[in-house]
Parts: structure tokens; C-alpha cells; sequence
């Protein structure tokens, strides 16, 4: 539930179209739903701006169907639903569930789509450096669609042949921000950085030979770079990119 629908709720009640007692059922579950085994935040669409995101690994396909069932019985909140790290598994009991549901193979992430409403904005775009790196760039991108933002994709255009990416030039200048996802060396981010005038989250893949140690190369590469306008978050994190970013567009 977000800011406008506990408002209609409070309107209805007081302009005598819905009763107190009615209003209650409805507000029953707020600020959460006890399942037992999870604690389900009804109450942080209105804290965060978006509800409650489940991350798949580590869950059964039950206990995952058990959360996503208790997000669709609050018939007043139109939410998008989004589990991250899922795999088919996960996918049969929730599309049993809803017809809406989506399984998007590439980066794991299951959609159940309520809502079309843009809230953000302008355009987060998101960069690629390698083939190899959507996987993350995909999360990243549904995740910033799901939070309600204008969101478009570059793909493979990673310094190896910057001149891939210097040919999209006035598509970086457009976006409000940019989500630039590279694994390798990391360097990519730094070159962004240096063209815009705007915040890029730096996103370090696991990608990469032995040296790369799992994504720590391009992390620390990250981390260190010489763009100012340059922040970066955990190893392949496309999530908790696209949650900054949108929280960023709506400003």
C-alpha cells in the first residue's frame, strides 16, 4: 500500500462511503503480515516508495508462492510484485498464483506487472560493458520498470572498442541517471562518469579470468575511480542499483 491508496481509504471514510469497521479489515495487515516463516512489509511502499522485494535464493518454491499470495490478497494496493534470483522452480507455483506472472530466464527475476504508473523522473539507462554482464544489466533494468521509471538499455559497449560507446553519446547526455555495469577491469564506470553530468551507480560483475577474483578487480576498480560522479554497490547487484537509481529520479 503507497500514499494515494491509504488516502482513498481514509476520503471513503470520511466522506461516509466506507465504514470505520471496513477501513480496519482493510488496514488489518499493516505495517505486516506474520507468515511464520516471514514477516510481510505491507507498510513500506508507504515507508520507501516501493513495496516489499522478494529475493528468491535461498526460498522455497512454497515459501515464495505463501509471499507473493499475501502481497495479492491486498486488494487496495496495486503494486508491482518482483522476486529477484529466482529460477523456473520458483516461477511454477507463483504463475499458478497470478496469469500476469513473468519468468525472465536472463536475470532470474519473476514480474507480476498491477501497475503502469511512471513516477520517476526522467530516464535511468543502463550500460553494459560486455555480453556476458546483461544478466545484471537485465536485473537492473526490470527492477528500475517494476519501481515505476522510464528505463532503457546499451548493451556491449564496453572500452575494448570505445568507439561503440562514444557513438551513443547523446543517448548518455538524455538519461538522469546511469547504471553502468561492467565486470573485467571495472574501467567502464570512469569513462561514463567523465561524459555526463549526472550520478552513475557502478555496477562490478563476477565476470572476468582468475585475476578478476570474482568481481573484486572491477570492485575495487570501481571504487577507486577518478569520476567524481562515480558510486558503486556490491558485486553483481543490479537490484540495489536500480533501487538508488530510482529513488534518485523521484528527487
Amino acid at each position: 500500500m503507497n500514499q494515494s491508496e491509504l488516502l482513498k481509504i481514509l476520503e471513503s471514510v470520511k466522506s461516509g462511503g466506507l465504514a470505520p469497521a471496513e477501513a480496519i479489515v482493510r488496514l488489518k495487515h499493516l505495517p505486516f503480515e506474520d507468515l511464520g516463516f516471514a514477516k510481510v512489509d505491507h507498510h513500506r511502499a508507504l515507508r520507501q516508495g516501493f513495496a516489499e522485494v522478494i529475493f528468491g535464493k535461498g526460498k522455497t518454491p512454497q515459501q515464495v508462492a505463501a509471499i507473493v499470495k499475501a502481497m495479492l490478497r491486498k486488494k487496495d494496493s496495486r503494486h508491482n510484485i518482483l522476486v529477484t534470483r529466482a529460477d523456473a522452480k520458483l516461477f511454477a507455483p507463483v504463475k499458478k498464483l497470478n496469469r500476469a506472472a513473468k519468468f525472465h530466464t536472463l536475470s532470474g527475476v519473476i514480474t507480476i506487472e498491477r501497475s503502469a504508473e511512471i513516477t520517476g523522473k526522467g530516464t535511468i539507462l543502463v550500460v553494459s560493458a560486455g555480453t556476458s554482464d546483461i544478466p545484471v544489466a537485465e536485473e537492473a533494468l526490470l527492477t528500475a520498470r517494476m519501481m515505476g521509471n522510464r528505463a532503457e538499455s546499451l548493451y556491449d559497449v564496453g572500452i575494448a572498442g570505445i568507439h561503440r560507446l562514444l557513438d551513443h553519446r547523446g543517448k548518455l547526455a538524455e538519461a538522469r541517471v546511469i547504471i553502468c555495469v561492467a565486470g573485467m577491469e571495472g574501467a567502464l564506470p570512469s569513462v561514463v562518469g567523465g561524459l555526463v553530468a549526472v550520478p552513475v551507480i557502478a555496477v562490478p560483475t563476477s565476470v572476468g579470468y582468475g585475476a578478476s577474483f570474482g568481481g573484486v578487480a572491477a570492485l575495487l576498480g570501481m571504487l577507486n575511480s577518478c569520476a567524481s560522479n562515480v558510486t558503486v554497490v556490491n558485486i553483481d547487484n543490479g537490484f540495489g542499483a536500480a533501487c538508488v537509481a530510482s529513488c534518485i529520479n523521484r528527487l
